[in-house]
């Protein structure tokens, strides 16, 4: 989503020395057709998404109204202004920046054994070969004897979905009071037999549930990162999301629920902090996640899969596309265009994906496009290995790249993973980052979208599908970091049928059958 913001402060010394000079009618209008012709249907639903947000309370008449003034000014005025500091020249790669880096694991096991088969019968069947699959695999080999095989099964190479596209953060996922009013929207429709006071406990229950589990997933991440050694350019520096005037009384809101229910990695720090944490210029304090961290996300699953595969027990097969389940009873029977199995256990680690494979979850979870790009330069005060947010953008430094980019709409179930970026988004993120840190000059050398999954509530569900051995974990809606590692190692116990460590996704808050079939889903008692 994108939204249109003041600048923020004066410039400091460092970002005046390089103010560029008027921008010539030609350029403008150059740009200006540019952007006209370049879009697209995506960029209409996102316009509609952001006048929804930004002129709530208007009539429909009105909010439109609005909206082609602003995106008069953005294509007119604002974009041109920043054409100086988003440098675009020649072929732009759609390759994300995370995966310039050579696969290790590309085509496996083929690269090395084209005479590799698909085995005959399995234990359990993991389908996707991201952040979820990779930590599914992970806990297996850590908890699994040799004599129950998994297989990972991945349609292409492992992080090259929604893993490998994104803003490479850890996040402890969403704060106390975003998870509290996601859930509380939803409640009405869920819960027809509560009243409103009842339904606001419930959801409390159910931010405090996600949050601790949250908190523990990412306390894992970084234990599992220094205990394996694992390299994939992990820092622990937060995350910084800039606020303005309008958003001051929520963020108020939101750090007074934190403090009060004792999940205080939310909190709120001024312009000087945010000025020094994040290079950011603001005039509004900030929202700020202490325990966030930067990693080098397809390295994360890399590492995780290849310590997995260190025992006999894990097998991984990319390029090997699921086309089919079929339910044969104590069995699943898994068709792929290289033959089929059958495997007791099922776990889809599909994400965006999954409606497609299992249309029973058309509706419960929505493929919803976001993208970025990168490039080296940027702005100079951009300070490195830190989550920055604007109200409707993202960024970061690492090392001489800076990534940038937002997010757009829902897309249909089969096309999910498309990648077909919006040069509109790109151009307007550049425009905001200019107001926000000043001139810079950036060469931008890679743009690319994909998809990531949100469900109505905004809530995950982890758990069991049918009632048998088919298990998903997914709806992380964009924070899928904050949820796979630990949602992994508690499917991966259930199982195994282990009950020695915490279980942090019980069914009464993370079941499918919350959205597939609330009225028999097993509600958890409200608590006075």
């Amino acid at each position: 989503m994108i939204e249109s913001r003041q600048a923020m402060s004066e410039p400091t010394s460092s970002t005046r020395s390089h103010s560029p000079a008027a921008v010539p009618l030609s350029t403008r209008l150059r740009v200006a057709l540019e952007l006209l012709f370049g879009l697209r249907p995506a960029d209409l639903q996102t316009a509609r998404i952001y006048a929804d947000a930004q002129f709530a309370g208007h009539s429909i008449v009105v909010r439109w109204a609005k909206l082609v003034g602003w995106a008069w000014r953005q294509m007119w005025v604002s974009i041109p202004d920043a054409s100086q500091e988003l440098i675009i020249e020649g072929r732009i790669s759609r390759t994300p920046m995370w995966l310039i880096d050579a696969n290790p694991l590309a085509n496996h096991p083929w690269e090395s054994d084209p005479s590799a088969r698909l085995p005959q019968e399995v234990d359990t069947v993991v389908i996707g070969a991201g952040f979820t699959g990779a930590a599914v695999a992970y806990h297996w080999a850590r908890r699994c004897s040799e004599d129950r095989p998994l297989l990972v099964l991945e349609m292409d190479d492992p992080a090259s979905g929604s893993s490998g596209r994104n803003e490479g953060l850890v996040v402890m996922g969403r704060y106390f009071k975003y998870v509290y009013d996601t859930v509380l929207e939803a409640l009405p429709r869920l819960r027809t037999d509560l009243n409103r006071d009842q339904q606001a406990r419930l959801a409390r229950q159910f931010a405090r549930v996600y949050c601790a589990a949250a908190y523990r997933n990412a306390d894992l991440i970084e234990k599992t990162i220094r205990s394996e050694g694992f390299d994939c350019d992990y820092s622990r520096s937060g995350w910084v999301q800039g606020q303005d005037a309008l958003g001051q009384e929520g963020l108020e809101a939101s750090v007074k629920m934190a403090v009060e229910t004792g999940f205080t990695d939310w909190t709120s720090i001024g312009p000087e902090e945010v000025l020094e944490r994040s290079g950011m210029q603001v005039e509004h304090p900030a929202g700020f996640s202490r325990a966030a961290a930067s990693w080098h996300p397809a390295k994360w699953v890399w590492c995780l899969l290849g310590a997995a595969l260190r025992k006999p027990s894990v097998e991984l097969m990319t390029r090997t596309r699921v086309a089919g389940v079929e339910d044969e009873g104590e069995r699943y029977r898994v068709s792929t265009p290289r033959g089929s199995l059958l495997t007791r256990h099922l776990v889809y680690a599909t994400e965006a994906y999954t409606p497609k494979i299992y249309p029973l979850l058309h509706d419960c979870i929505l493929p919803m496009q976001q993208q970025g790009a990168s490039g080296d330069g940027g702005p100079e005060n951009m300070k490195p290995h830190v989550g920055i947010s604007g109200s409707w953008y993202f960024a970061g430094r690492y090392a001489r790249r800076v990534l940038f980019g937002s997010g757009g709409p829902r897309v249909p179930d089969g096309e999910a993973g498309r990648n077909r970026p919006s040069r509109f988004l790109s151009r307007f993120v550049a425009a905001e980052m200019k107001k926000q840190f000043g001139p810079y000059r950036l060469r931008m050398a890679n743009e690319w979208s994909g998809t990531v999954s949100y469900t109505p509530d905004e809530y995950p569900i982890v758990g069991l599908l049918d009632g048998k051995r088919r298990h998903i974990i997914g709806g992380m809606a964009g924070s899928g970091s904050g949820v796979s590692f630990n949602g992994g190692r508690c499917i991966v116990n259930r199982i195994l049928g282990l009950d020695d460590e915490p279980d942090d996704y019980p069914p009464a808050y993370f079941a499918p059958s919350r959205l597939i079939d609330p009225a028999r889903h097993p509600w958890p008692e409200i608590e006075p």
